[in-house]
């Protein structure tokens, strides 16, 4: 009983791990072709700044001290 038990707990957990990837794939699907092809990037460049100062990658002026 116990390598029964074994084994349908196992099932279940891969069951519950294969659907909540496939919801989670779906939902993603979902949202990107909720929207018409360029009518996202119109919507995100409105909300776009400029940062203040650079981020981690990005080429600082240099400065130079004697």
């Amino acid at each position: 009983m116990s390598t029964l038990m074994s084994t349908a707990c196992r099932d279940v957990t891969c069951a519950a791990g294969a659907t909540l990837i496939t919801l989670l794939l779906s939902m993603t699907f979902v949202e990107s072709t909720a929207v018409a092809p360029g009518m996202r990037a119109a919507r995100a460049a409105a909300h776009t700044r400029e940062p203040l100062h650079g981020w981690i990658g990005e080429p600082e002026p240099a400065v130079l001290v004697d």
